[in-house]
């Protein structure tokens, strides 16, 4: 059976041009994204794209514009299910009060489930270490619209 699985992302963006990444690993799989997950039945986009900031990041954001939608086939990595994510642009309410890392999957601590953030350069942005394909769409689209040309 096929279905379909509708995600939500934040592309939170501070004053020195930096996009939070969240690296994650569930399983011993790991990856690299944008915060944000999936939607539960009954959840609108925005409500949906506030619970996981607040589950992943303890941050209440405000979602200032739509950025992107997935408009190609996406297979789910975890599942049979097709991917659709809808991306926002989101600015944080008050300062995250998070353990930031500089260096790719610098987790704390040992489990099934680890999550660590990093603040990274949009021009510095390395669409390869970005892991799903929307995401690195979007990264790609972020570089574009946001890094500095000099």
């Amino acid at each position: 059976m096929s279905y379909f699985n509708v995600r939500v992302y934040g592309l939170l963006i501070n004053q020195d041009n930096e996009v939070l990444v969240s690296d994650e690993e569930e399983y011993g799989f790991r990856f690299s994204k944008f915060p944000g997950g999936g939607l539960e039945l009954g959840e609108g986009l925005i409500d949906g794209l506030k619970r996981e900031f607040m589950e992943e990041c303890e941050a209440d954001v405000e979602v200032l514009s739509h950025f992107y939608t997935t408009d190609f086939y996406e297979k789910s990595a975890f599942n049979d299910s097709q991917v659709i994510s809808v991306y926002y642009v989101v600015k944080e309410k008050a300062p995250l009060q998070l353990a930031f890392k500089d260096t790719i999957y610098d987790f704390d601590g040992k489990g099934e489930i680890l999550q660590a953030f990093r603040w990274v350069k949009i021009g510095d942005l390395d669409i390869e270490s970005i892991t799903f394909k929307t995401d690195k769409t979007v990264a790609r689209l972020l570089k574009e619209k946001y890094s500095v040309k000099l």
